[in-house]
């Protein structure tokens, strides 16, 4: 997503570079490719009128500071209007003073309201609190059947039962109170297409539950027919926030730039994916630096620390700065940042990184023969792959459903892994050479062929298809 829209705002600021000042022309011919760009990611046209406005206000005004050149007033105006565009501040939730908190999902069939449901759940449960799910969706006979698979999986329980969802929903209110559950979350009816009846009935259950958020749930691949869907759901509902589905997907962005605008209510979650753990706040400021190509380090770092225990991966990279990091070692850390989220997202995230990478598929598809190779590897030659000789790598092969030449470069890109981050440990202190001449080195954590990011867990040493990465797989 926003692939398009980042690469043509590149392309401006990349052709500002090295001019002295901004002329009123260069701003003239920068609004009308900034209109293309925007027009393109199928942002609605009044937006698009509005966000151009205030740009070149900003652009020709006296606003702009001395200190920084075209190409980087250019970033700090265009980045401050997407951030603003996509909600501005981060939707800070309040709990209720007397649980249950309660939240409204609301949205067109189809949107993802029920997967959702149960991400947001999930969410609610790493907060520290105990959600229920209320299964109103009585219209869609396998509506209930699913939101209680999916309450199985991160042990949420359910509420539902037949009859009229506007009673199911109080009763689920009841519940909630009776259990002690301090959120309370509501899964109610869409249909492929706005109705008086469907309306009415999502009202009605508003009426009786009283939310404290109400999130519509929007299939960003819906474009601009989510600008016209989120003005009937907010005139009959006040919608609090917007809940944004399959952002992963190929949408152009259209639909996550203009709904702010239009309803002036923020985008508050995105879903990044299909597994529940693909589920995360919506930051509009980061989203803009992705899109602007600046990287998202702090929600990479996010997902770093959920994926992975402190103390473990400090262990890790004092085994690796030191030399002394095993293909054991290795395929743990494999396994854990495998939790982070689809290895092509987390290239998104990563400042500089060339547009080829970002949203790469990079999957299991990748990984399970690297994984394969080491498991067919026997304990000592996980810890000294030196020993691996012809017919060893024969053996390895052929457990592993792969070719000599792929168990060679793995076992070679790993050797030379070890080689550069043991001079890497001496030459920063943190392994036992450098130690010798310099006390007090503290074990750093970064990922190792990605630049060694600080506050960064030992991982991967480069992506497939990468200079020093895996061996490629066909």
């Amino acid at each position: 997503m926003f692939d398009s829209l980042s690469s043509r705002l590149e392309g401006i600021v990349k052709r500002l570079r090295g001019k002295g000042r901004l002329t009123e022309a260069d701003v003239d011919e920068m609004l009308q490719e900034i209109r293309t760009a925007l027009l393109e990611a199928d942002v609605n046209v009044g937006v698009v009128r509005n966000v151009l406005g205030r740009i070149r206000e900003q652009a020709i005004g006296a606003r702009l500071s001395e200190a920084l050149d075209p190409s980087q007033q250019v970033i700090k105006i265009v980045n401050a209007e997407l951030t603003a565009m996509l909600g501005g501040e981060t939707l800070k939730i309040n709990y209720a003073s007397r649980p249950p908190t309660v939240v409204l999902m609301a949205g067109l069939q189809g949107s993802g309201k029920t997967t959702n449901s149960a991400k947001l759940a999930r969410w609610f449960k790493s907060q520290g609190r105990q959600p229920l799910m209320v299964g109103a969706d009585l219209q869609r006979p396998a509506a209930v059947e699913q939101l209680r698979t999916l309450g199985r999986q991160i042990d949420v329980p359910v509420f539902s039962q037949p009859g009229d969802p506007v009673e199911t929903a109080r009763r689920g209110l009841e519940e909630a109170r009776r259990l002690g559950r301090d959120v309370l979350i509501v899964d109610t009816a869409g249909r492929l297409a706005i109705d008086l009846e469907m309306m009415e009935q999502v009202r009605q259950i508003s009426q009786v539950v009283q939310p404290d958020y109400t999130f519509l749930v929007i299939d960003a691949m819906t474009g601009q027919d989510a600008v016209s869907v989120a003005e009937a759901f907010h005139a009959t509902l006040a919608i609090d926030g917007v809940i944004l589905s399959k952002l992963d997907g190929d949408a152009r962005g259209g639909a996550a730039l203009s709904v702010k605008e239009v309803i002036g209510r923020p985008i508050a979650f995105a879903s990044t994916g299909e597994k529940l753990n693909e589920f995360e706040q919506f930051h509009p400021d980061r989203m803009a630096g992705r899109i602007l190509g600046m990287g998202d380090m702090l929600t990479l770092i996010e997902h770093a620390e959920q994926a992975f225990e402190k103390d473990q991966a400090e262990a890790a990279a004092t085994k690796l700065m030191d030399g002394e990091f095993t293909l054991d070692d290795f395929l743990e850390q494999m396994q854990a940042l495998k939790k982070m989220g689809p290895l092509g997202n987390l290239m998104g995230m990563m400042p500089g990184m060339p547009k080829e990478m970002k949203g790469a598929e990079i999957g299991d598809d990748q990984l399970k023969p690297v994984e394969a190779i080491i498991r067919s590897m026997t304990p000592l030659e996980r810890r000294k792959p030196d020993i691996i000789n012809g017919s060893r790598r024969t053996r390895i092969a052929m457990g592993s459903g792969t070719t000599v030449g792929d168990v060679n470069r793995l076992v070679k890109q790993f050797g030379e892994m070890q080689k550069m981050m043991k001079r890497m440990g001496a030459m920063s202190g943190m392994g036992k050479a450098g130690k010798k001449g310099k006390k007090g080195g503290k074990p750093g954590r970064g990922f190792p062929g990605m630049g060694g990011m600080p506050g960064m867990p030992p991982g991967m040493p480069g992506m497939p298809g990468a200079p020093g990465g895996f061996p490629q797989f066909n």
